[in-house]
């Protein structure tokens, strides 16, 4: 696809995922062809156009679409799996008729290419916890699970259907420094290096023990991007790609992290994360992946722990550093 033909929009900017995907899209494609948008209102100066846009509001989505002549679209707003048990109906509400509008948009405006992230959320306590295949059986203990199966089977029909091209991944848990977590199941491995960095201790709402699929930040932005770029007749999927990563424990991860700060302690706490961990997969067997489109991770535990707490403690002694107005 020509980039210079290309103008994007991603819903759900501010998040986790948007924050990265936001400046790695403007690197790419320019800064002006990147139209950022969230239900919330921007917190600092924007290096770019930005929106406040509520994914429920179909007319004001398509009127930004018209607006803006929008090309491609990554729909990332959605309501994560730990929070979304304590709003389960708030949560369909906005993962799904979020996703409507969005595939909606896509059909009748002529969107020519759209990205939809699903998770390992999307797989349940009844699908092989090792080595999980791409066409595993899912059925997910959550809600937020349970709308990733029915937006990847959503995709597949507006595929069949109208000929839209839609793709997606379904995300291992999500680390980077970039921005704070934001009610998943998975955000201990992130928030254990502030946690490590700034009081050398933390205590972990899951049990030791309980192993989890996971990407570095780079490599999940990476394999976004690469997957878009795909030439469509090389991708055999029109759900969601399964996407691997690193594997690993808590109880891992802290000795990782013991190796740069030794005297850092963890403990552990379960409490009703722990139920949804244990549903989901351990490791992820991605290889149609890497056959559809040669994907293939760049970051091992050893070199994310020690990127991670590079800019931990980069940002913490940058912020120690400020002068105080």
């Amino acid at each position: 696809m020509d980039n210079t033909d290309t103008r994007i929009l991603i819903t759900g900017a501010h998040g986790q995922i948007g924050t990265v995907l936001s400046a790695a899209l403007r690197q790419k494609y320019g800064t002006q062809n990147v139209l950022a948008t969230d239900i919330r209102p921007s917190q600092k100066e924007q290096i770019g156009p930005f929106e406040q846009l509520d994914v429920l509001d179909a007319s004001r989505l398509e009127a930004l679409i018209s607006q803006y002549r929008i090309t491609q679209i990554y729909h990332l707003a959605a309501i994560l799996s730990a929070k979304g048990e304590e709003m389960p109906m708030q949560t369909w509400n906005i993962n799904m008729q979020g996703l409507f509008n969005v595939l909606e948009a896509g059909r009748k405006l002529d969107i020519k290419r759209l990205f939809f992230p699903s998770s390992i959320a999307a797989f349940g306590p009844d699908s092989p916890k090792e080595d999980t295949p791409q066409k595993a059986y899912r059925s997910p203990l959550t809600v937020y699970g349970i709308s990733k199966v029915a937006g990847e089977n959503w995709l597949k029909y507006y595929y069949k259907r109208y000929g839209l091209d839609v793709r997606s991944l379904r995300y291992p848990g999500i680390i980077g420094y970039q921005s704070l977590p934001g009610g998943g199941t998975t955000d201990y491995a992130v928030d254990i290096f502030y946690r490590a960095v700034e009081q050398g201790e933390y205590t972990c709402f899951l049990k030791a023990n309980t192993r989890l699929p996971m990407i570095y930040m780079d490599d999940a932005i990476r394999a976004t991007l690469e997957l878009m770029e795909a030439p469509a007749q090389n991708l055999s999927i029109h759900t969601s790609y399964n996407l691997a990563g690193i594997s690993f424990t808590p109880a891992e991860l802290a000795a990782e992290i013991r190796k740069h700060l030794p005297h850092f302690v963890i403990r552990y706490a379960p409490d009703f994360r722990q139920h949804i961990a244990e549903s989901w997969p351990q490791t992820i067997d991605d290889s149609t992946a890497r056959k559809d489109w040669q994907w293939q991770p760049a970051f091992d535990l050893k070199k994310m722990v020690e990127e991670m707490l590079y800019h931990v403690q980069k940002n913490k002694s940058t912020t120690e550093s400020a002068p105080m107005l």
